[in-house]
């Protein structure tokens, strides 16, 4: 099967400034706009979305490489990697998902990546914003006036910011 190649946009940003509560607050808005949207989330967590003492955590710790959750309302398929030592590959994680059902698909982290990124940034973080800023930053969005050439965005205002990932998806298609 040959699928369309997704969008993708990173929200990026340093552990603190509030990647997650701001795409808690745009990806309503894009729904409402009739967007479709998937997320990758970057973790430096040993994360596990099942639960000890469930068959599905029971059986995959058994040993199952790959474990296929489902349910009338969702699916998740867990892919158990301990061998890999190797950075995250976004593009193969993208891959994975149908991209007949997505218009675009939003990233939080992956700031290293060669996609297009909005930098979020506080000043109160303590931590610089030019370490943030790369070629494919395509807009900051921040709680205070920043000297630079790009887009700037409140980071406080989520309708502006959905705004902002609207016009640029329309762009990319």
């Amino acid at each position: 099967m040959n699928q369309k190649s997704l969008p993708l946009l990173a929200i990026t940003a340093y552990s603190g400034t509030g990647k997650t509560t701001l795409l808690k607050k745009v990806i309503p808005l894009l729904r409402q706009r009739n967007i479709r949207v998937g997320l990758v989330k970057h973790t430096h967590h040993d994360m596990d979305v099942d639960k000890p003492g469930k068959d599905s955590y029971e059986l995959r710790k058994a040993g199952a490489d790959q474990t296929l959750v489902a349910s009338q309302k969702r699916w998740a398929l867990m892919t158990e990697t301990p061998d890999n030592d190797t950075e995250l590959d976004l593009q193969y994680l993208a891959s994975r998902f149908d991209a007949n059902s997505l218009d675009l698909i939003l990233v939080e982290g992956f700031k290293h990546e060669t996609i297009s990124k909005i930098a979020l940034f506080r000043a109160e973080v303590g931590k610089p914003l030019d370490d943030l800023l790369d070629q494919h930053v395509i807009a900051v969005a921040s709680n205070q006036i920043i000297d630079t050439v790009l887009p700037q965005l409140d980071i406080n205002n989520p309708e502006q910011i959905a705004d902002y990932i609207e016009s640029w998806w329309q762009k990319s298609q």
